[in-house]
């Protein structure tokens, strides 16, 4: 209770921070708070359920722990799949209603629009969305589950997947379509994140060199003014009616620059300014660990993307049945370095855990970093960018969605294809000591002196022994029952792959641009400009009240005793 309340107030602090500060609305504020913080609880339950599997097998043994009986197992997991199944349908209620509701919501305001009004409107746009709920539904209870039990599957493990229902075949489906929505945030945000969430590190940011920024806004600006010189002598003496068309567009226009110029100047001298105090020392300081923990990082992201592209290639090849049900992998044939840490991990007791909540909070910041970086985009037009101070509400929403889509696609991506083999037993071990004798060939052996036969749990191993988490249940079930859904988000790790690849590269050779002193200068023009308009207001306002002869409250001279203005005194 304590670390989800702890997760909301950095979520309400992250908002805050993301959002526009002269534009934002309370509600839309609560809903993108609410939505990322069932988002975090739903990518941090991976851990706690491999967790909770493992240790209920005696590694030494390679049996259950006397305490682990099978009620007290499926108890356990009865509780977990109650977790994940309120987490899945919170997420997707957020996502088809309550987040295209606030956005209809602040899309409906209006001066004159009352609270109710702008109720009804945001209800009758999201009228299709709730028709969407309701078609996804009836398909998910109507269409035909793909039976595979003939001839495809000859592990029990797959088998009860196929057969076992337990009504879930309406949220299988759903979450089923919204993997694959996802994996285009997925793929789009997530790749370019994980290639350039390094780079953040290990390179520069243009934004953070005010002075090189300001020498070179200086010399532009002497060449403006000299440029406006050349042409005010030549009309030496004549007024501005002598200027030739040509002549007085470029004045002018020199004019709009100079201004644009000196504004920017000023704000990168503060900036000079600001870096020459103690932070700037301490970030000094800091530069050489910074640049440690980038390359850190790169090396997990190229572990991680290299781990995806062997399973891939192992499930393509080596996959039971293909395309039939979704790549299903039996058993890992080629060497994951990710699966080989985490289970070499687990026999310290809790790294594995922790490497994986690292793992899983490592792809939640890259899907964040690549939203910031490329920001809200349909094909290559711009909606919205994702910004500190800048982002609009409706731009927040939409992040917001995005990333509860690629939470889908993500934990795809570990229990499937980056670490399948841990994500679907965790440290989990079996006796695998055979036994000649077909009178006592069933039953369950003790190695504990002989440990030469312990192994790692898979699919292959006894059922009644190894406990398979649930998120690699429910995934299985989704691609077992829904084949097209599982080859979809199978294939689409290929492009993953090419996507961070390409993007690594490109960040190799040029810096990565997430925040320059142009968003300064837009703060700096926007301020100027609010100044100004309440300038204008007040004289407006003072011009006003002269015409009238009266006193108005927003004045700022107040009355003298015979209540004329002070203004009419002057």
């Amino acid at each position: 209770m304590a670390v989800q309340i702890l997760n909301l107030g950095m979520l309400a602090v992250q908002v805050k921070i993301f959002q526009d500060r002269h534009d934002r609305d309370a509600f839309v504020t609560v809903v993108c708070v609410l939505a990322l913080t069932s988002l975090l609880a739903t990518v941090c339950l991976l851990p706690v359920d491999i967790a909770l599997v493992s240790i209920t097998t005696n590694n030494a043994t390679g049996l259950k722990k006397h305490w682990a009986d099978p009620d007290t197992v499926d108890r356990i997991l009865m509780q977990l799949k109650l977790v994940y199944y309120t987490l899945y349908s919170l997420d997707a209620v957020m996502c088809l209603l309550v987040v295209p509701f606030a956005y209809f919501w602040y899309e409906e305001w209006d001066i004159d629009t009352s609270a109710w009004q702008r109720i009804k409107g945001a209800l009758k746009y999201s009228l299709c969305f709730v028709a969407l709920v309701v078609i996804l539904m009836t398909v998910g209870l109507l269409i035909p589950a793909t039976n595979n039990t003939n001839g495809h599957f000859d592990l029990d493990y797959f088998k009860r997947l196929l057969l076992e229902n337990n009504g879930e075949r309406v949220l299988t489906f759903i979450v089923g379509t919204l993997l694959c929505v996802g994996i285009l945030p997925y793929v789009c945000y997530t790749a370019p994140g994980l290639a350039l969430t390094p780079m953040v590190y290990i390179k520069s940011i243009p934004g953070t060199s005010a002075p090189s920024h300001s020498a070179s806004t200086h010399q532009d600006l002497v060449f403006n003014r000299e440029r406006q010189r050349i042409i005010e002598a030549k009309y030496a003496g004549s007024t501005s009616s002598n200027f030739t068309a040509k002549d007085r567009r470029e004045l002018e226009s020199l004019q709009r620059e100079e201004r644009t110029l000196v504004r920017r100047q000023r704000i990168a001298e503060e900036g000079s300014k600001r870096s020459r105090k103690y932070m700037g020392k301490l970030k000094a300081l800091g530069r050489p660990f910074e640049i440690i923990f980038g390359i850190l990082i790169l090396v997990v992201s190229l572990a991680v993307v290299a781990s995806m592209l062997l399973t891939s290639i192992d499930k393509s090849k080596n996959s039971i049945c293909k395309n039939h049900c979704g790549y299903i992998l039996a058993r890992i044939n080629l060497f994951n370095p990710i699966n080989w840490l985490f289970v070499t991990a687990s026999k310290s007791f809790p790294a594995d855990y922790v490497l994986a909540l690292l793992l899983v909070l490592l792809l939640f910041v890259a899907s964040v970093v690549g939203t910031a970086f490329v920001g809200i985009r349909f094909l290559w037009v711009s909606l919205f960018k994702i910004r500190s101070g800048h982002t609009k509400p409706q731009g927040m929403l939409m992040a917001t969605v995005m990333l509860m889509l690629t939470v889908l696609a993500i934990n795809y991506a570990i229990t499937m294809i980056i670490a399948p083999q841990y994500a679907h037993y965790g440290g989990q071990k079996f006796c695998n000591k055979t036994v000649n004798n077909p009178f006592v060939s069933g039953i369950i052996r003790d190695c504990s002196k002989d440990q030469e036969f312990i192994q790692f749990c898979d699919e292959s191993a006894p059922q009644s022994i190894c406990t398979p988490t649930v998120v690699s249940t429910f995934i299985n079930r989704v691609t077992l029952n829904f084949p097209f859904f599982g080859a979809f988000a199978f294939w689409a790790q290929f492009l993953f792959v090419g996507v961070y690849a390409i993007t690594l590269l490109t960040g190799l050779i040029r810096t990565p641009h997430l925040r320059d002193m142009s968003d300064d200068e837009e703060d700096a023009e926007t301020d100027e400009e609010e100044s100004l308009l309440r300038g204008t207001s007040r004289r407006a306002n003072a011009a006003w009240e002269d015409i009238r002869g009266q006193v108005g409250r927003n004045t700022d001279y107040g009355t003298n005793g015979n209540g004329r203005g002070l203004r009419d005194d002057i």
